[in-house]
């Protein structure tokens, strides 16, 4: 784990983030030399020895390539999985509750659907802002499109992750709408040159540009 405030100028300086399962190890090494800033490990339906184990082997790749690693709506575990913090979402528990069993030192991520929810955000230290696009990874939830992002862009009062449906194809509205950065699933999970899959996300958004 790295510490807080390492951890607070890795968060402001990150722009890709990658959510993804339990996934090989090759894949992740690709991914995180192509640029990925912070990787998310999902793990919806595993019991808690496997997302231990998991989390352990994402811990060690992210901290050698200086990204941050969180785990998705266990904040129970992350102090034992090594990791960098939780991300919640909006049903799964208050964002102080998600503290207090992280520990100040921890980041605390939570999922925004709506303006009132990016307005209402003032306890987490990011959020993200979704789905932009229909996604199956958040099946039954409706496409929020760009138009929230602009609303982030100038209503966040911490950074924000655009999310859901983003690719090479579409990254440069999400990017030309304000977006802090961009969070994707598929877009790197089910590529078969992941590093290079990052580094065009990286070019298309123009990542750091001015």
């Amino acid at each position: 784990m790295q510490d807080r405030s390492r951890a607070l100028e890795r968060l402001r300086a990150a722009r890709l983030y990658l959510v993804c399962e339990a996934l090989p190890d090759p894949f992740l090494e690709a991914a995180l030399h192509g640029g990925v800033d912070i990787v998310q490990l999902r793990m919806k339906d595993a019991g808690e020895d496997e997302i231990v184990a998991a989390s352990r082997r994402f811990a060690r790749l992210c901290a050698a390539h200086g990204a941050l690693f969180i785990l998705n709506d266990r904040p129970d575990l992350v102090v034992e999985c090594e990791a960098d913090g939780v991300h919640v979402g909006q049903d799964d528990m208050l964002v102080a509750a998600a503290r207090a069993a992280v520990g100040a030192e921890r980041l605390v991520g939570l999922s925004t659907h709506s303006r009132e929810q990016i307005d209402a955000a003032i306890e987490p230290d990011y959020i993200g802002v979704g789905p932009v696009f229909a996604t199956p990874t958040k099946p039954g939830r409706a496409a929020v499109g760009v138009e929230l992002v602009r609303y982030a862009a100038s209503h966040a009062r911490v950074p924000f992750f655009a999310i859901g449906g983003i690719d090479v194809d579409n990254v440069e509205q999400v990017r030309e709408a304000g977006a802090y950065g961009v969070a994707v699933v598929r877009a790197l999970t089910e590529s078969a040159q992941p590093e290079r899959a990052a580094r065009r996300l990286l070019g298309e958004a123009r990542v750091g540009a001015a």
